[in-house]
């Protein structure tokens, strides 16, 4: 059966701030036949890959701080949207929305690129689901850049989450814009105008509605299962290098949710701890870019 969906009007994405990126599309994956997924790829072909995981409810906008420093660096930078963000179509109907249906997306990018041995960067949903891409892709990540996210198997990640939960469900026309300025009070006008672009309407916004009710808080919730596994690799199998960054204000995964994440990442060393950030650690991502990289010795 084919799925309904709507492609935001390119008009959209007109002046974008700070974001002179080339659009690039795939229209044929596997599974998701008549469904365009957007992505960005910068920097050279033969660099060293940066794959770039966005959340809810950003876009791949998020990384356009740190997309220059990994490119500078030699780095090859590709950032996809998610279906039901950004420039990626975005089907109408709620229910078409699961963990499963975003992984399995990854995946089939993934492949479609032919990805691996890159730095896996993550944040929000991107970690959540992102964390679980080596269960079975182990050759993807070499190197781990992690900021504000988790690994979900079935516990409420506490009141701070739940409270976001119960907002985003009293909001099903959620302005973005708004939403992110409050979040970031240092967003310019046009950069809070920025993540609104790839939300027309209400009838765009299934997929951000959606991710918040799909975080697994209960064991029997789907993407539990690989999330278990996710757990175990990065405990007992990652052998690759870790940078961490903490928006130390986050209410929902700031440093208690963070801090158990690190323990549970093998060889994770002291995180990079953000005083005055919150969950959109990528609005500073110049500093987390250019701080990973020395760690790293360089692209």
């Amino acid at each position: 059966m084919s799925i309904i969906a709507l492609r935001t009007p390119e008009s959209r994405f007109g002046g974008l701030p700070d974001f002179p990126f080339r659009p690039n599309y795939v229209e044929d994956l596997p599974g998701y036949e008549g469904l365009r997924a957007h992505y960005l790829d910068e920097g050279p072909r033969e660099g060293h890959v940066f794959l770039c995981l966005h959340g809810q409810p950003t876009w791949s906008f998020l990384y356009r701080k740190m997309i220059p420093v990994f490119a500078r660096a030699g780095g090859r930078v590709i950032a996809p949207d998610f279906f039901g963000f950004g420039r990626s179509d975005k089907p109408v109907a709620d229910e078409v929305y699961g963990f499963d249906f975003h992984r399995r997306f990854l995946l089939a990018f993934i492949d479609r690129l032919g990805l691996s041995g890159v730095t896996l960067v993550v944040q929000d949903w991107g970690g959540l689901l992102g964390l679980t891409l080596p269960v079975d892709r182990p050759a993807l990540a070499r190197r781990l850049i992690v900021m504000n996210t988790g690994i979900a198997t079935g516990q409420s990640p506490g009141p701070g989450f739940e409270a976001w939960r119960a907002y985003a469900r009293s909001q099903p026309d959620l302005d973005i814009g708004s939403l992110m300025g409050r979040a970031e009070p240092r967003l310019s006008p046009a950069e809070r105008e920025a993540y609104d672009a790839p939300f027309p309407d209400i009838r765009y916004k299934a997929g951000m509605r959606r991710f918040p009710e799909l975080v697994m808080t209960s064991p029997d919730m789907e993407g539990v299962e690989v999330s278990k596994r996710a757990r175990r690799f990065w405990a007992e199998e990652w052998t690759g290098s870790t940078f961490m960054a903490i928006g130390m204000k986050d209410p929902v995964l700031g440093p208690p949710a963070m801090t158990a994440l690190a323990a549970g990442i093998r060889g994770c060393p002291p995180p990079f701890e953000m005083s005055e950030t919150g969950h959109f650690v990528q609005e500073q991502g110049d500093v987390v870019a250019e701080r990973a990289l020395a760690a790293f010795g360089g692209a």
